[in-house]
């Protein structure tokens, strides 16, 4: 049986989305995760709603707790994996309000506990180095841009994201030295979440929404929080209705 693990998901925890509601706190080997996970049924499908930041978006990015997140996810019985995320955009025809369906990473972390494998038992032979080619899972992905399409919303079917330690932004030398590296987009956390939820085993994908366009362009002025936290609260509505139509879709049968 299919059940989601939506990170992020700002409002979808609202009863009149989120069907047979049950706050579940929960506690793992590696502590609690950010927030209660919100269990229900958005469009007939049974998902587990986590806010990656907490409820009230008191974590900064360096200190979230991912192993625990991801743990919780899989504990309560996650198949699959969706995170939203806002981010900066590094190319001219990412702009704001832009939807990017993330297909690589570059983890530009320095601080983060990226791995739930912190010793090998035994040697080499239970030596564990999992597999990261194409982290985000091809199929969970298509239903992302289809229901963008479907809405009719500006989407963009690839991109790499660059995830960054924070919580300060970038210089401009930092912004341009990532477009040379070939990243899309920029955030401070998604890296993570994917590096985790591959090492546990659980399709995952991702949908990014851009914000602003960080400091490497010259012509206008560097992101602030407060453009961030302004866009994205403009167009929260299209997140939820992107993830409410990928549910549907997953509900007729588009994970099968």
């Amino acid at each position: 049986m299919i059940k989601v693990g939506i990170i992020g998901g700002s409002g979808l925890n609202d009863p009149k989305w989120l069907k047979e509601q049950k706050d579940i706190n929960a506690t793992t080997k590696f502590g609690s995760p950010s927030s209660p996970l919100a269990c229900g049924f958005i469009n007939g499908v049974e998902v587990a709603i986590l806010s990656r930041h907490g409820r009230a978006h008191t974590i900064p990015p360096s200190q979230v707790n991912y192993r625990a997140n991801i743990c919780a996810l899989k504990d309560h019985g996650c198949t699959h994996i969706i995170a939203t995320t806002a981010c900066g955009s590094l190319r001219d025809q990412i702009k704001p309000g832009d939807f990017v369906v993330v297909d690589q990473f570059i983890d530009f972390t320095k601080r983060r506990i990226s791995t739930f494998h912190e010793e090998f038992s035994g040697g080499s032979e239970n030596a564990v180095h999992t597999p990261m080619a194409d982290p985000f899972d091809k199929k969970l992905s298509s239903i992302l841009l289809a229901s963008g399409r479907d809405l009719n919303y500006p989407i963009h079917p690839k991109g790499t994201v660059v995830t960054i330690e924070g919580p300060r932004f970038s210089t401009r030398a930092e912004s341009n030295m990532f477009r040379l590296m070939g990243a899309d987009i920029i955030n401070m956390t998604l890296a993570i979440d994917a590096i985790l939820a591959n090492e546990a085993g659980i399709p995952i994908a991702a949908v990014a929404m851009s914000t602003d366009y960080d400091c490497w362009k010259t012509d206008i002025p560097p992101v602030t929080a407060a453009e961030v936290f302004k866009t994205f609260a403009k167009n929260v509505d299209n997140v939820q209705n992107l993830l409410f139509r990928a549910l549907e879709k997953i509900r007729e049968g588009a994970l099968n």
